[in-house]
């Protein structure tokens, strides 16, 4: 889903209704799954394939975060942050580096005229992925340095990860920032409100014009 697109527009108007509504009136748990469910409707727009991917990144971080906290052992701690980098990396560097390693090898046996039985795939590369990826992956780095205590609520750690407005072009958010502030209850500010309205208007102007 594009931004400067009808499908968003409408997409916008009903998110921010039922959001205020879901917040007002229920939970803060409540409100983070709309979030969540939302997120990943406005991201499989695109390819509903790819959610799996968000889903993956998600599951290990948050898991390995609980890990970390619950052991005090630094060897432990270190191989807990390897398997974090090496499912967020692999992941990220299968999708934008596979064809690439492919081809150049391919080049470089042709220079001493032989020829390798390998063929790229054609992956695509997942909108978004540098960003959720190295957000999700910096909460590890941080709760691994012990700048920050890990979450136990999950959906407000799935609602940091999947954020529509920064999922597909950033800012890539720390959890020390971001994060808490899917854990409290929001108040409904109209100047704020105006004021972000007026950098969304602003921000197509320069995209579009």
């Amino acid at each position: 889903m594009v931004f400067n697109s009808i499908s968003f527009l409408v997409f916008f108007i009903l998110f921010f209704y039922i959001y205020w509504l879901v917040n007002n009136k229920l939970s803060v748990t409540v409100r983070n799954i709309f979030i969540i469910i939302s997120s990943y409707i406005f991201y499989g727009w695109w390819d509903w394939r790819f959610l799996s991917l968000i889903v993956i990144s998600s599951i290990a971080d948050y898991t390995i975060g609980l890990l970390l906290h619950r052991t005090s052992k630094e060897s432990h701690r270190k191989l807990l942050l390897i398997a974090s980098l090496t499912v967020n990396l692999g992941i990220l560097g299968f999708f934008k580096y596979f064809n690439f390693f492919i081809e150049s090898f391919n080049d470089l046996l042709s220079v001493f005229s032989l020829h390798a039985n390998t063929t790229s795939l054609k992956i695509i590369l997942p909108i978004g992925i540098s960003f959720y990826t190295f957000q999700t992956l910096s909460y590890t780095i941080d709760v691994y340095k012990k700048k920050i205590k890990p979450t136990r609520d999950i959906f407000s750690f799935f609602s940091f990860v999947a954020f529509f407005p920064q999922l597909v072009a950033g800012p890539i958010e720390r959890a020390s920032h971001l994060l808490k502030q899917f854990q409290v209850r929001k108040t409904f500010n109209y100047d704020l409100c105006v004021a972000g309205l007026r950098l969304i208007l602003w921000g197509f102007f320069k995209k579009i014009v």
